[in-house]
Formats: C-alpha cells, sequence, structure tokens
C-alpha cells in the first residue's frame, strides 16, 4: 500500500519560510541539505506518521534550470512566475518495479525512475529514486522509494509529535488517478497506509 511521503513547497527562502510555518504551528524543524545535481536544497519538518513537509528552493539557477527532473522543472517555472506553496506531493511507494510496470500495463507515460541523493548535514548519504506519471491537463504525484524505506531522521527529537492526518488535493479524473497508483477512492476518499488522501479543489493539509 501507498503512503504520502511528503508535501512539497516553493520557496524563495526555504529556511524562513519554514521558520514561519514553524512559529505558527508549533513544531520543530531542521536543515535538510543540498541536491547538487539539481541545484536545490531544502529544509524539513518530520511528523511521527512517516511523513513530511519539504520547503524547496535554489541556490544555483543554471544547475536548476538544465535539471532532467520534472519537479525541479517545475520548481524553477513557479518562482520564477515568483509563486511560493505548495506545488506537490509524493506517495511513497516500496516497490518501484511494479509501479512501472503497471503504468507500462496502463499505457501511461512517466518520467523515471529518476536516481537522487543529498548529503544530510552530518554528512551521511540520503539516496531515493522517484517516478513522475505524466498527464496533461494535470500535475500527478510522483513515486518515492528511499534506499533505507523512508527519511527517517536519526534523531527522533526532530519528529514532531503530530501527525499530517489528510491530505486534500484536486484531481480531474479519479478512476484514472486510482489507476495510476492502485488506489481506491471512496466517497472521495483513499485510506493510505499512513493517511488519508482526499480529493478536493485545493490543495490542503490537516496536521493534528
Amino acid at each position: 500500500m501507498l503512503a504520502i511521503d511528503h508535501i512539497v513547497i516553493a520557496a524563495k527562502n526555504p529556511e524562513k519560510a519554514a521558520e514561519r510555518f514553524a512559529q505558527d504551528h508549533g513544531v520543530t524543524i531542521t536543515e535538510g541539505g543540498k541536491h547538487t545535481s539539481w541545484g536545490t536544497y531544502n529544509y524539513l519538518a518530520f511528523f511521527r506518521n512517516d511523513c513530511y513537509i519539504e520547503w524547496l528552493g535554489i541556490f544555483d539557477e543554471a544547475t536548476a534550470a538544465r535539471a532532467d527532473n520534472p519537479l525541479v522543472h517545475l520548481l524553477f517555472q513557479r518562482l520564477a512566475e515568483g509563486q511560493e506553496g505548495p506545488i506537490q506531493y509524493a506517495l511513497r511507494t516500496q516497490d518501484m518495479d511494479d509501479a512501472v510496470e503497471n503504468l507500462k500495463q496502463a499505457g501511461m507515460p512517466y518520467t523515471g525512475p529518476i536516481p537522487g541523493s543529498r548529503s544530510r548535514p552530518d554528512g551521511s548519504l540520503l539516496e531515493w529514486q522517484m517516478l513522475f506519471p505524466e498527464a496533461e491537463m494535470e500535475i500527478l504525484p510522483f513515486l518515492i522509494e528511499w534506499s533505507d524505506g523512508s527519511n527517517t531522521p536519526e534523531d527522533s527529537g526532530l519528529i514532531n509529535n503530530k501527525t499530517i492526518r489528510k491530505l486534500a488535493v484536486p484531481v480531474t479524473d479519479l478512476n484514472t488517478f486510482s489507476a495510476i497508483y492502485q488506489i481506491t477512492f471512496n466517497d472521495h476518499i483513499a485510506h493510505l497506509e499512513n493517511a488519508d488522501l482526499q480529493h478536493s479543489k485545493d490543495v490542503r493539509y490537516i496536521i493534528t
């Protein structure tokens, strides 16, 4: 079963944006690190139901502009337009090969899997791969598989004693969406491994 992995928030200054969120919601944030091959960097807020919020920004525009990553393309475009806020979310899988095979059988175009990595502030290496289903009319969430199973900080003090209980997102075609991600919606809600995904007009997340 898929899980909600993280919500991506475009930010010109990820540190300041994360700090504002921390003050508003009473949560702890932490520096993530740099993705040197993409020219991006992030700050993070982890939650106890094994998901997190990522504030993603650009430190090297030239590198970001030529990156072969749809998420970085989207980030570059939104920040160039002066737009900040939620732009994407990731669903976590433990079987990327199965996800790829499902897209092939469904005849759905996709990009990836794209390998990713970054150095944590302590110098350790975090690795993952990303898969981007493609649709003409909307931006679909990407699938992510972590080399260690999930992106969990070694310092348990960085995990906030709160959960992202529900993520509400716009979906143009529920049937196609369900086929892509092999999930079922009942009354516009899909129960994932760690939270609920709800069909909505706008992107919203409920923290409790």
